[in-house]
């Protein structure tokens, strides 16, 4: 850049109305206050020493080479927009329908272009100041039951185009109509993208600002409005396994997408994706959008509480026999309900029901009614049940808790070290170096090919190779059958010794029954309830840390959700607690 050269252009700025200009590599002209790049070059004197068909040669050679160092321009909703492209597509690899990432998933990014005003609406956020109106035309497309129509306009497979696949016709409208700036648009020096810094201070209120954790919140609602067979808890994990892409997804950017400067704070995420917080992110993208009401959750749906109970009583190798009692804890409770299951963003309270661990707070619960959970029963029970096996070794054998602790404290102390051993393992840098501005692009490619040629260097000298084993997609983390010899299968097993029969039915042995939380948080706190381990038998908490392992959420969230579920299955101990509060009050006073 020479700033000697460029004191002949004396234009004003059209950003910041400043004279002071230099010129780019390119002999462009840029604003050295603001670092707006024009479209003007410096002209060239004189020509006459070389040949005009060596002129037309070089020009040729150096704009291929520019093109591609400088890339295309592009906006920060194009990123997320390949993010999500690439998800689609794993979730479809996942065994996923198409119609999730062609209809469903594209209607709701489509929706989201509009609502944040990025897309489908005159003068977007971007090209100017003003407030983007929408487009007179798609009036009538506002209403989500016109959605399908709004997309008439795209005849695409994917909601993903590039430029060389883009519709030449005049007539027909892009599905993404941004994708590809003018010659006219200007450059940020501080960013590949054309407005990663504007988006990185945006700050609107009213509108859900778009983020790398917002995509795995778009695609649960895909699922979920497609009532898919996969939880929350199973997206994270399949991210977490590397199946999704989320760590380092901008590695699948088009070569042509230069991604530096402030990008890097939008793209570049360091940390695995946390349940509670993509589960609040779900419920505010879905009221942004205005979705309406997402179809019934059914008895013979995936995500109802009675199937994924015994999905989980199958994973943790717990007896079917169990089954019967979850349903009925499911049908006293009230939370097998369609209006209960079923999320409905526009509501008044909108709110979605965390499907999988609602199952598993049903689990324990039952378990606290069979065995109680006081480190003392259930071992009692055990011993019964342990000296009716050795004396009826024919016979199907009666539920052992001690033996089943035994076994999964076993699996599960050796799944949970795996976990840990591949998360400390886990290399967070990504083979696309990223770098603060294009100028330090070279010196960032040559250290990250150093430290690789290094890398390759040590591990031949160890004699080992640093390559890390993809785990094949499944449901189930714990896999359990009869033929297994080295691990015992409790699925068969009978719940005869923890029953008894009173008249023409069975009842448990246990009468009794202890609430997870005797007294709940007030409305303006952040959380329902507290959890100290401390307070509660060993017994409890281990099943607790095994489920929420399962989950991979913590053992204070699930807690909450076995405490909300034993308020309305215990309604009357609770009203009683409460006059007895109102009671000592009044007496105080």
């Amino acid at each position: 850049m020479d700033l000697e050269e460029a004191k002949e252009f004396r234009e004003r700025c059209t950003q910041c109305a400043a004279v002071s200009w230099g010129l780019t590599d390119e002999g462009k002209y840029y604003c050295t206050s603001c670092h707006n790049v024009t479209e003007r070059s410096q002209e060239v004197i004189s020509t006459e020493a070389i040949p005009n068909t060596k002129i037309q040669a070089i020009n040729r050679g150096l704009k291929r080479k520019r093109k591609l160092e400088k890339g295309w321009d592009w906006y920060v909703c194009e990123g997320f927009q390949h993010i999500l492209y690439q998800q689609a597509e794993a979730l479809k690899t996942l065994g996923v329908g198409p119609e999730l990432k062609n209809e469903v998933l594209h209607n709701f990014w489509k929706r989201y272009l509009q609502k944040s005003k990025q897309a489908y609406c005159k003068n977007p956020v971007y090209t100017s100041r003003r407030k983007a109106t929408v487009l007179e035309e798609n009036a009538s497309h506002s209403d989500w039951d016109s959605a399908p129509e709004l997309l008439s306009d795209f005849s695409c497979p994917t909601f993903v185009e590039s430029e060389a696949e883009s519709q030449p016709d005049d007539h027909i409208q892009k599905p993404f109509p941004i994708s590809r700036a003018s010659q006219s648009e200007t450059a940020s020096v501080c960013s590949g993208s054309l407005d990663g810094v504007e988006y990185s201070l945006r700050k609107e209120k009213g509108v859900v600002k778009m983020t790398v954790p917002g995509t795995l919140a778009f695609c649960y609602l895909a699922l979920l409005w497609q009532r898919e067979t996969m939880t929350l808890s199973d997206l994270l994990r399949f991210v977490e396994e590397d199946h999704i892409p989320y760590i380092n997804a901008f590695q699948h950017f088009p070569e042509e997408m230069k991604l530096y400067g402030r990008d890097k704070g939008i793209f570049a995420i360091e940390s695995w994706p946390n349940y509670e917080d993509i589960h609040k992110k779900i419920i505010e993208v879905a009221t942004f959008l205005d979705l309406p009401r997402f179809p019934d959750i059914t008895e013979d749906c995936y995500l109802h509480p009675n199937i994924l109970c015994m999905k989980y009583l199958m994973e943790v190798n717990l007896p079917d026999e169990m089954h019967s009692f979850t349903c009925q804890v499911v049908k006293m409770a009230g939370i097998g309900e369609v209006d209960f299951l079923t999320f409905d963003p526009i509501a008044k309270m909108a709110k979605t029901v965390k499907y999988d661990v609602q199952a598993i707070a049903v689990i324990v619960i039952v378990l606290k009614l069979l065995f109680l959970l006081d480190d003392s029963l259930e071992w009692s029970l055990s011993t019964i049940a342990e000296k009716y096996n050795e004396e009826n070794k024919e016979d199907k054998p009666w539920f052992d808790f001690r033996k089943w602790y035994q076994v999964m404290k076993k699996s599960f102390d050796d799944k949970k070290q795996k976990w840990e051993e591949a998360r400390a393992k886990y290399v967070w840098k990504s083979e696309k170096p990223l770098y603060h501005s294009s100028i330090d692009r070279s010196v960032v490619y040559k250290r990250r090919e150093m430290v690789v040629n290094l890398q390759k260097q040590f591990s031949t000298l160890v004699d080992s190779t640093p390559t890390v084993e993809k785990k094949s997609p499944s449901s189930f983390q714990f896999n359990w059958t009869e033929e297994d010899t080295d691990r015992t299968c409790f699925h068969g097993h009978s719940l005869q010794g923890i029953l008894k029969k009173k008249g023409q039915s069975l009842t448990t042995k246990n009468s009794l029954y202890w609430l997870s939380t005797q007294k709940f948080c007030k409305s303006y706190c952040k959380h329902v309830t507290t959890y100290e381990e401390s307070n509660f038998s060993l017994s409890y908490q281990f099943i607790l840390n095994l489920f929420s392992f399962l989950l991979r959420i913590k053992t204070s969230f699930l807690h909450e959700e076995v405490s909300l579920i034993e308020k309305r299955l215990f309604k009357t101990k609770y009203s009683k607690t409460k006059k007895k509060s109102s009671r000592s009050r009044k007496v105080r006073k």
